[in-house]
């Protein structure tokens, strides 16, 4: 796993098109941290590290990403004090009230992975008035995690599956009926999950679809981020040879099929 301690320059034109990851995660991390060595409150990170997500998104919609799921809030977020629990709240309301004309413009799609129910009501209400207003659009989908667990995604899946399939045996589960309950099974797996500030951990995140995403760790705190360090993580991820478990295949960018060879 490569771990980037500072940004090479890599232009545009250094990017293949035809191998570009279908499908990137974001562990945002970092926020803390980038406004503590700078003697602010860590909500004073917390606003620019949105500022720096509304770059990325700009940025991967520009080279042509599909699809960009951020990790915007963890379903262990709510354990920190109640007034930084309550600024990210707010600034996630914002975030999705106000952008929907940047939306428009590069015609990016929002979808939702997470626990909705347990969102405050206005917070519920925003999301779902995003996914709706954006549902036509046919750019890039951006999947915003809020109150998100990949541990919690997997239980709620069986769950539903159970509630839908009341007679069907656990002998017989097998991972097709898991994967289309999960929150967004149209969605393909990611093919790569980027993490800024330097921690070696998946917290979480996308713990089902995540099984042979590449993975990408920069030292750059979050708010550093610019389309420079996106570009890096996508030319590292072009690098890679991608075997899913088996044979040797030329496919950078998307995973195989049900009927490719696999040797787990």
């Amino acid at each position: 796993m490569p771990h980037e301690t500072h940004t090479v320059k890599t232009s545009p034109s250094q990017i293949n098109e035809e191998g570009l990851p279908v499908h990137i995660g974001i562990i945002m991390d970092g926020n803390g941290r980038w406004a503590k060595k700078r003697g602010l409150v860590r909500t004073q990170g917390h606003l620019e590290g949105l500022k720096t997500a509304k770059k990325i998104v700009k940025a991967a919609s520009d080279l042509g990403v599909k699809y960009l799921t951020l990790y915007a809030f963890s379903t262990e977020n709510w354990t920190r004090a109640k007034e930084e629990v309550g600024f990210i709240m707010s600034l996630i309301r914002q975030f999705l009230h106000s952008e929907l004309d940047f939306s428009r413009q590069d015609q990016i799609r929002t979808r939702f992975a997470g626990d909705l129910s347990g969102l405050p009501p206005d917070i519920q209400k925003e999301i779902i008035g995003s996914i709706t207003d954006t549902a036509d659009f046919k750019g890039m989908q951006v999947v915003l995690a809020i109150n998100y667990g990949g541990r919690d995604e997997i239980l709620r899946a069986v769950k539903k599956f159970y509630s839908q399939n009341a007679g069907k045996s656990l002998n017989d589960l097998n991972e097709g009926d898991i994967t289309a309950f999960l929150d967004n099974p149209d969605i393909p797996d990611p093919d790569l999950i980027i993490r800024s500030a330097g921690d070696c951990r998946i917290s979480n995140f996308l713990l089902w679809e995540s099984a042979y995403s590449e993975l990408f760790i920069s030292d750059r705190l979050w708010p550093d981020w610019d389309k420079a360090d996106l570009l890096n993580a996508i030319s590292d991820f072009q690098k890679r040879e991608r075997r899913f478990g088996g044979i040797k295949t030329k496919k950078t960018a998307s995973a195989p099929s049900e009927h490719d060879e696999k040797n787990y």
